[in-house]
């Protein structure tokens, strides 16, 4: 046996191992009740915003106060 072969018969094996352990989380998960296992097949979960600067906070106040300066000079009675 080549040491080719020997590899591809590990994959192999480990491939069917990985099916065996998925098959075996989903059946727990699936005790757990809808909602509380993993919500995404890639196991990700939720995705987290990222921090935002002082500048980029800055800028966005900037923006929203100009925003709301116009709304309410457009509301204003005339």
């Amino acid at each position: 046996m080549s040491a080719e072969t020997a590899i591809q018969r590990a994959i192999a094996a480990l491939e069917t191992e990985r099916q065996q352990i998925d098959r075996k989380i989903a059946a727990l998960q699936g005790l757990l009740g809808p909602g509380r296992g993993r919500s995404r097949a890639n196991g990700a979960g939720r995705r987290r915003r990222r921090p935002m600067s002082a500048a980029a906070r800055k800028a966005v106040s900037v923006r929203m106060k100009e925003y709301w300066a116009g709304r309410r000079k457009a509301k204003a009675p005339k």
